[in-house]
């Protein structure tokens, strides 16, 4: 099995969007220091969220700019039942990223994908790699594209 950055590499290729992934050298886990890190501002990352539906079991990735907050009424609505917050390690082992390193590309399964409409106000954004400290840069609408995500107000 390829390793989580060679899975976002090989996605993005796959979906023909160019991407230079940076190893940072510091952790990129939270939207601050990532912000610190690519010289952003923080509204410029994209969080990637992952929720579990409480009567499917199924997971979902939200795709969130840095600031906000997902307001999970809204994408209960969007997926069509009660969202919960899922559990680290069924994320792992399900989509093969870790919390802090989860990318909007490169998941082990089909995940159904939701992207904060709020991110398309901007030329660039950040995105995790599939590390701790590795992230890429991409245009919002190149990255929804790649990542099959749907663009919707998703912010609390």
């Amino acid at each position: 099995m390829a390793g989580s950055i060679d899975r976002v590499t090989e996605a993005a290729a796959a979906a023909g969007l160019e991407i230079e992934i940076r190893r940072m050298g510091a952790s990129t886990r939270t939207a601050e220091e990532a912000a610190e890190q690519c010289g952003c501002s923080t509204a410029q990352i994209v969080k990637s969220l992952v929720f579990q539906g409480e009567s499917s079991g199924k997971l979902y990735l939200f795709l969130v700019s840095g600031p906000n907050q997902l307001d999970l009424a809204k994408a209960a609505e969007l997926v069509s039942e009660t969202l919960k917050r899922a559990d680290p390690r069924h994320v792992r082992e399900q989509t093969g990223f870790a919390i802090g390193g989860v990318s909007p590309l490169g998941h082990l399964i089909d995940i159904p994908a939701f992207a904060d409409q709020t991110l398309l106000s901007f030329d660039r954004v950040w995105a995790a790699a599939g590390a701790h400290d590795a992230v890429f840069a991409a245009e919002p609408t190149a990255l929804f594209a790649a990542a099959r995500a749907t663009a919707a107000d998703l912010s609390a």
